[in-house]
């Protein structure tokens, strides 16, 4: 690489623009590394404001040198000359490769959708807070949606970093949009009980695992015979299945074990007893022995049976909040529910996401209020 004796201070140079709306405009130099690896001395030419935001050279000069300050520091290094399209292409390739298949599924998605056509022409290194905050005032998607794309760039910025294409970070003070959570749909205990009985088969197995034991869909699906300890009257946690294929749960604490009920258990000897084995030793299989996905369960057996018992069609994630409720309707202590949910110690997933307040709970509360305070009220 071509080595440059750049200078050790610079002051660079500001002057006005525009007629009708006067600007200043800044120029200085900077260090870049190329694309064929060879080290360039570039013009950098930015508009710091208006005459009305820096009435006065002076002022103008002041916010430049803020600019032009990583710079002059001692320790600078140039940076790689390269777009943000460019970068995502290399970070995709060798790093998010090494995330799992449905991560890299939902981050391909943003990047090709939302985040390319917007930054894709930047420079990595003039991407700063302003361009950040435009693209989240442009953003048309949910507010959760919109804070999953700033996420993602998280990432990207880190490896970006680390990796000598920048050396600021334009990712914080951000003002992103307000959360809106929504409320999660759920199976009362009454209707998972309903749907159970009258299930058949791989699916009565699937709800009533789905109902007790809070999995998620797709470890639901990945649940394999050997994952269940029938003496022990256990089912274990190891592997999750996203579109069609296996892969490792969704954290460390989704590694578990949890215990299971004497009926379920009882139910599972029997039901194990008689099911058709399957290549991938899974308790819950389609016909031709592969696993099954949490869309098609639903188009094909959940939806279907709701609609003939009368229950509005949840999706297969609703007995996990069915179960969180039970559980917390029990009196099941906290750290307890976490575990057997998968939730971190002291996160409040659990209660926020995933607990509801049922009516009777509401009733409950009102009637034990009134039942304290009738005696000063009512004298």
């Amino acid at each position: 690489m071509a080595k440059m004796v750049r200078r050790r201070y610079q002051q660079g140079a500001v002057f006005l623009r525009g007629r009708r709306r006067l600007v200043w405009v800044a120029r200085w130099r900077e260090d870049v590394i190329g694309s064929d690896g060879n080290l360039k001395r570039v013009r950098k030419s930015e508009v710091l404001g208006t005459k009305k935001d820096f009435p006065t050279k002076k002022l103008a000069l002041r916010e430049l040198e803020a600019r032009v300050a990583p710079v002059n520091r001692p320790d600078y290094r140039a940076l790689k000359c390269e777009t943000f399209a460019a970068f995502a292409e290399y970070w995709q390739k060798n790093v998010l490769s090494q995330h799992k298949p449905s991560t890299q599924s939902a981050i391909k998605c943003q990047l090709r959708t939302q985040l390319i056509p917007f930054f894709g022409p930047y420079l990595m290194k003039d991407i700063n807070w302003n361009v950040v905050q435009s693209f989240i005032q442009g953003c048309q998607k949910s507010p959760k949606t919109c804070r999953n794309y700033i996420a993602t760039l998280k990432m990207m910025w880190k490896s970006a970093k680390s990796g000598g294409w920048v050396a600021h970070n334009p990712l914080v003070d951000l003002t992103l949009p307000k959360k809106v959570r929504p409320k999660g749909a759920f199976y009362t205990a009454e209707e998972a009980k309903e749907i159970i009985n009258a299930a058949n088969g791989k699916y009565k197995t699937l709800y009533w695992l789905a109902a007790e034991t809070g999995l998620r869909p797709g470890e639901l699906c990945g649940l394999r015979v050997s994952d269940i300890d029938l003496l022990k009257q256990s089912v274990s946690v190891a592997q999750s299945v996203w579109n069609g294929k296996t892969q490792t749960p969704k954290s460390e604490n989704a590694y578990r074990s949890m215990a299971i009920s004497t009926q379920l258990a009882t139910y599972l000897r029997s039901y194990l007893a008689t099911a058709a084995p399957n290549p991938g030793g899974l308790v819950v299989a389609s016909d031709k022995g592969k696993p099954l996905g949490p869309s098609q369960i639903m188009r094909t057996n959940l939806k279907p049976l709701c609609i003939k018992l009368g229950i509005k069609p949840k999706a297969l994630k609703a007995f996990r909040h069915c179960s969180a409720t039970m559980m917390d309707q029990a009196g099941v202590p906290t750290k307890v529910r976490q575990e057997r949910m998968g939730h971190a110690p002291g996160s409040k997933v659990t209660e926020i996401h995933y607990t509801h307040a049922l009516g009777a709970d509401d009733r409950n509360a009102a009637a034990t209020m009134g039942a304290l305070l009738a005696g000063s009220t009512m004298q």
